[in-house]
């Protein structure tokens, strides 16, 4: 029990660091002008002073100063480090990979897994774009700086986005909220998977905060049902292929295609 209980605790000090790191994110992608102006008095006719904050002078965009280069490359060694502490600890408290979603058969059932994902992140991507297009069809905007910052514009940057930021990022959010948020904590602690499918979907939303709120709301419903496919199959596989999928079909269609978003009106009609 104690091996358990002492992974949890690591578990939960990760959890915190990526809430926290997905808080910076949020503040520093805000759209908000740090200057305002003093509403005018009715007896004053002078045009209204600005009022400047403490922080004077107003601090850079930091949007304009990022490139995609350095956000893969603070993706892949963020979440690399995330990942290697819950492994480490995994394998140094003697956490059992079954419990990991990681089978004593993973060879032989390779391929039926990797069919699955694939099946299954085909059909996520399609439920979040349907999500999307719900968002947009009742105002709510899908804030997508993130994704216009990841996308490359060099095939270079291309190969490098899908073939090791966003496997890392699949990996990394695949092993944390589900494979230990789930499976770690149901084992060690007999606690129902279903619901630490839905309290790690609620964290997992929050962790990608830097999306904003309709952002939020789609990520959690994704993570809810990704965590419903690897309670299902007990095959964390399967949801880092759906994952990975999910993500690069999103950049790719929009980004690298030029795709804009479906509509209701498009997905209703057929065409």
């Amino acid at each position: 029990m104690a091996q358990w209980a002492a992974f949890t605790g690591l578990l939960v000090v990760v959890l915190l660091l990526l809430l926290a790191l997905a808080r910076n994110s949020q503040t520093a992608l805000s759209d908000d002008d740090p200057i305002r102006f003093a509403e005018p008095s009715a007896h004053d006719p002078r045009p209204a002073d600005p009022v400047v904050p403490r922080f004077e002078p107003p601090t850079r965009d930091p949007r304009t100063e990022l490139t995609s280069g350095l956000l893969l490359a603070n993706v892949v060694l963020t979440q690399g480090a995330f990942g290697a502490v819950v492994v480490v600890g995994a394998l140094a408290l003697s956490i059992p990979l079954w419990a990991i979603g990681v089978p004593d058969t993973a060879l032989a059932r390779g391929l039926p897994g990797l069919a699955v994902g694939i099946c299954f992140g085909v059909v996520l991507w399609v439920a979040n774009e349907g999500a999307g297009a719900l968002a947009d069809a009742n105002g709510a905007g899908y804030d997508e700086t993130v994704r216009k910052l990841l996308a490359p514009d060099s095939l270079v940057g291309w190969a490098l986005l899908l073939g090791v930021a966003l496997p890392t990022v699949a990996v990394v959010e695949e092993v944390i909220f589900r494979g230990a948020a789930i499976g770690v904590v149901a084992a060690g602690f007999s606690v129902s998977p279903w619901l630490l499918a839905v309290v790690s979907s609620l964290v997992f939303g929050a962790a990608h905060g830097a999306q904003g709120p309709v952002g939020m709301a789609v990520t959690s419903g994704l993570g809810l049902v990704l965590a419903a496919g690897f309670v299902l199959t007990d095959s964390l596989l399967v949801v880092v292929v759906a994952h990975y999928l999910v993500n690069a079909l999103e950049l790719v269609v929009h980004e690298g295609l030029g795709y804009e978003r479906l509509t209701i009106e498009t997905l209703t009609s057929g065409g």
